[in-house]
């Protein structure tokens, strides 16, 4: 019988292969950029030298969520089911009529030898399909019992969608290649029509970058669009980055667009931090530098700023691959203020302004990790909080929701959680894009 297992593994670690650094590059690199810690009243962050560890390639076997077994949230939560059934479930969105939209979505292959993976199913995260469902669905809980009992397709037709707004009677989607506008109507359960295409985007994108978040301004007079880069750190060329690695600021009419901040690889999920005006971004950090390089990261995002892709990380430790092309971009380069974890693959981010939740959590962050492939033991594949006070990072992130691996041993896991939601009745929705399923967390009454 054949090996699926491994011949997925083979196959998939070829088609990421490239040419590595020589054993004295890799000395050089370790000279020219030394472990170091950076250190911030909410954490201290240990960063290794380049290459303390080789790159390693470890990807998870997803398998079915077993009946009735649920992830894992701290005592004095209840998690449950809050619908299935969907296929890649990788964004949420919540209407003010407290409507739950949810953007079905995946990476879906360019290349042949892609195709051929996809098509044998060999890749066993679940990530890589032939097709996506390139729809959003809308779930609507009549009774408000906690349970949706309306379920209809919103929107079908779309190319990979993902963030979605609405702005007053304007409903706003970012497939990977275009924003599109819809006219809403109140209490809608579906739209037709084919939209506005109101901006063009550079589509796809290196490994899972085909993805785009929006965000709106307080005052609806802005919109934010995430763009992730075309690579891993720029080895395509330049030319293949033009509008990406970046979040852009955009009117509601498509006009007026311009960057609003770079060096970002791949910032996806984008929110407010509550009683602020400050944008932040949950950033999935460059690969193949060792297992413990480079952490994700959550960052408060200023106009203008540069965060260092793909000349430095962290700040201004140096990519070696990018060694002396842009030395003032290095010197500019923003440090992260809190860091998630290296190959966490962070995209989730929704900040907390509800008041359900235990007094601790109110104010801060929740974070969607969909977990490692460029480390040899796994990392992520849960949701982390990071506490804030007055606005600003107050500790380390903590596990919230956990549960999604079989056990520490095993490469098997039953979900990768994503995009998640506070809700306007207190509770936190997380989409789980490889469990087909949306859970609901919510807490005991205080």
């Amino acid at each position: 019988m054949r090996n699926t297992n491994l011949g997925a593994a083979a196959l998939l670690g070829l088609l990421a292969a490239c040419g590595g650094p020589t054993a004295q590059e890799k000395r050089q690199a370790q000279a020219d950029t030394p472990a170091d810690t950076v250190g911030s009243a909410a954490q201290i962050v240990a960063l290794p030298a380049p290459y303390a560890t080789e790159s390693a390639t470890k990807r998870s076997v997803v398998i079915d969520w077993p009946a009735g077994k649920m992830p894992v949230a701290p005592a004095g939560f209840t998690v449950r089911e809050y619908a299935g059934g969907f296929n890649s479930p990788r964004w949420l969105y919540v209407l003010p009529n407290g409507d739950v939209l949810v953007a079905e979505s995946n990476t879906v292959p360019k290349s042949a030898k892609l195709k051929v993976a996809a098509a044998l199913d060999l890749d066993k995260s679940r990530s890589l399909k032939s097709t996506s469902a390139n729809r959003i669905t809308l779930l609507r809980d009549t009774d408000k019992d906690g349970r949706p009992d309306v379920r209809t397709t919103f929107l079908s037709g779309l190319k990979q969608p993902l963030g979605m707004v609405l702005i007053g009677n304007n409903f706003y989607v970012a497939n990977t290649d275009a924003v599109l506008r819809f006219a809403y109507a109140p209490d809608a359960t579906s739209l037709s029509g084919p939209g506005q295409k109101i901006l063009d985007l550079p589509e796809g994108g290196y490994n899972n970058h085909w993805t785009r978040n929006l965000l709106a301004s307080a005052d609806g007079s802005k919109i934010y669009v995430s763009v992730g880069s075309a690579s891993n750190v720029m080895e395509h060329g330049a030319e293949n980055e033009i509008r990406r690695a970046n979040i852009l600021e955009i009117n509601p009419d498509g006009s007026g667009e311009k960057i609003y901040a770079s060096g970002l690889r791949n910032p996806v999920g984008m929110a407010w931090a509550p009683g602020t005006t400050t944008l932040w971004t949950a950033v999935n950090e460059r690969d193949e530098l060792g297992d413990d390089l480079v952490p994700d990261y959550l960052t408060s995002v200023r106009p203008g700023g540069f965060y260092g892709w793909p000349y430095s990380y962290f700040g201004q430790h140096e990519d070696p691959r990018r060694k002396g092309e842009k030395p003032e971009l290095v010197r500019k380069a923003l440090v992260p203020e809190v860091a998630l974890g290296p190959h966490t693959a962070s995209l989730g981010l929704a900040f907390y302004s509800q008041t359900a939740f235990p007094a601790k959590y109110r104010g801060g962050a929740f974070i969607g990790q969909h977990g490692s492939w460029n480390r040899s033991q796994f990392t992520g594949y849960k949701v982390v909080f990071v506490p804030f006070r007055d606005g600003r990072p107050s500790g380390p992130p903590e596990d919230f929701l956990t549960g999604f691996r079989v056990d520490e041993a095993s490469n098997k896991v039953y979900g990768r959680p994503v995009g998640v939601f506070a809700a306007p009745d207190g509770s936190l929705l997380v989409a789980d894009d490889a469990g087909n399923k949306v859970w609901r967390v919510s807490a005991a009454a205080q």
